[in-house]
């Protein structure tokens, strides 16, 4: 039960990850768009804004940074890594100029406890629930709706959707949005959970860790091929092997080369899969 709450928030994050890497693109700028949701979120909630409104305005922006991702790299023809990873360095430097370089921290209400801490059944965590939740709502989007099929089409084959009429700028601009969106609902789990923010810590290698439980979860690199369940799960062993370090006493320090490890065994089988 402690891995399925603490793998939710990045696993909603992979969620949207899972949509733009389908698409074709990637964005590296989920870390710091969490991070910059929340404080958004804490701020409003200290200046007397009520919660709802808090959360709605931490949305709209989540989704604005990947309009303007989506922007970029759709209508400029710019690489999604390059566009994602400045902003990924503008947002983070706006984090750390509106908290001056320290923690901040809000007011926990009874809704935010129940949206980090809470259970169903004194047992199953919340927010695991509003990850599966979410991940329900993204399998239906990418499965059962044109946009979904668009994205797979795009992520495949580009040319050939554009010469198909679809249009592929506008698709390419909502994955980045939902995307954006992801990460503003992670943004509120963690925080309920946390009550604060920090900005050297909130966030940090969490586009990294949402791209390991996508890839995991069977998602191709390459486009054009993955699914929602599979993120899912990939989210779990994520945090499963987090654990297992735990246990078997690594040093932390180690941990980011087990998980690079993790990324290159998942993109080598892909291929062997692909060359069979």
């Amino acid at each position: 039960m402690t891995i399925l709450r603490n793998c939710s928030a990045i696993g909603i994050i992979a969620l949207g990850m899972t949509i733009v890497i389908i698409s074709g693109g990637i964005d590296l700028s989920v870390g710091s768009n969490f991070a910059i949701c929340g404080v958004i979120m804490i701020v409003l909630q200290k200046n007397g804004v009520p919660l709802p409104f808090c959360i709605l305005v931490s949305c709209l922006f989540g989704m604005t940074v990947g309009l303007i991702n989506g922007t970029f790299i759709a209508y400029f023809n710019l690489p999604p890594f390059i566009v994602t990873l400045a902003t990924q360095t503008l947002l983070r430097s706006i984090v750390q100029y509106i908290t001056n370089g320290s923690s901040i921290s809000g007011q926990r209400t009874p809704f935010l406890h129940t949206v980090g801490n809470g259970s169903i059944a004194n047992d199953f965590p919340v927010p695991f629930i509003i990850f599966l939740g979410l991940a329900i709502i993204m399998h239906i989007v990418l499965s059962r709706t044109k946009f979904g099929t668009y994205t797979y089409a795009i992520g495949g084959n580009e040319v050939a959707a554009r010469y198909t009429g679809i249009k592929v700028e506008k698709s390419k601009i909502l994955t980045y949005m939902l995307c954006g969106l992801m990460v503003s609902l992670a943004s509120l789990v963690e925080v309920s959970r946390m009550v604060s923010v920090s900005p050297t810590v909130s966030g940090i290698n969490y586009e990294l860790e949402a791209v390991i439980a996508t890839v995991v979860g069977g998602t191709a690199f390459s486009g054009g091929k993955g699914k929602i369940p599979g993120t899912i799960i990939g989210a779990i062993i994520l945090y499963i092997i987090t654990n297992i370090l735990i246990h078997l006493n690594v040093s932390t320090f180690l941990s980011g080369a087990v998980k690079g490890f993790v990324i290159l065994a998942a993109v080598l089988l892909q291929k062997r899969e692909k060359l069979s």
